[in-house]
């Protein structure tokens, strides 16, 4: 009985040992799908000279069209709680053919919500794909469906206790357009006044009322990471300047 337990033994670690090297494999080709190490004159094609001329928005220059991918598949290879894990099969501009994997997600929004006497709310939050706490802008993801605005009000209600009297929409992120399609919808919120938080089960937050400068301050000496919070941060300095009088 011990021969044939050692032998299931064996032949299992031998099926385990034929996934992971599949799975590498796969991994490997995705790899490099995504980069060139090789001699660069044989990709027969260049970036050209850089032109010197005002801002052209993505997909209105008709050049771009030579840059365009064609999707020939796609499948979803992961599916979690909060995204999804897609691997394209794309023809390049060139003919040649690769992998590509990206994330999807079904959006989110995130809130700037300044008070009377210019503090902005933050939201102090343990991370765990950075193992810390981290400071940030409140945000939530979208349920489907959800309206954008609709979302920042509940959001930030439920993440602060906060009740905003004015929402302004500013802009809206892609947050890494690398391998994710997420957007952020980000707003301004004016008129505070606290309610009561309802923070999600499994969300424990402490809440923070700072001074907008010390935020802009922490943002350009580079002690806050977290995108939408650089952002956000960056857009009330800039439209704070914008709307000082000129002497």
């Amino acid at each position: 009985m011990e021969d044939l337990g050692e032998t299931r033994e064996a032949e299992a670690a031998v099926d385990v040992s034929e996934e992971l090297d599949g799975a590498i494999d796969t991994m490997s080709e995705a790899v490099q799908a995504y980069t060139f190490d090789g001699d660069r004159s044989e990709t027969g094609h260049q970036s050209g000279e850089p032109l010197r001329r005002g801002l052209v928005l993505g997909d209105n220059d008709p050049r771009d069209a030579d840059l365009r991918e064609r999707v020939l598949s796609e499948d979803t290879v992961w599916q979690g709680l909060i995204f999804d894990v897609s691997r394209l099969r794309v023809q390049m501009p060139d003919g040649r053919e690769g992998l590509r994997d990206v994330l999807r997600h079904p959006g989110a929004v995130a809130i700037v919500a300044l008070t009377d006497d210019g503090r902005i709310c933050l939201v102090r939050q343990y991370r765990g794909s950075l193992g810390r706490v981290t400071v940030e802008v409140p945000a939530g993801k979208l349920d489907p469906g959800e309206d954008p605005l609709e979302c920042a009000h509940r959001e930030l209600l439920e993440e602060t206790g906060m009740k905003a009297a004015q929402m302004a929409f500013l802009t809206t992120i892609a947050t890494s357009v690398g391998f994710c399609d997420e957007l952020i919808h980000l707003y301004m919120a004016t008129g505070l006044s606290f309610a009561e938080s309802d923070p999600d089960a499994d969300e424990f937050i402490n809440v923070d009322l700072v001074p907008l400068p010390e935020l802009i301050d922490a943002v350009l000496d580079g002690r806050i990471e977290d995108v939408k919070t650089v952002v956000g941060a960056l857009i009330c300095d800039s439209v704070g300047h914008r709307l000082q009088p000129e002497e």
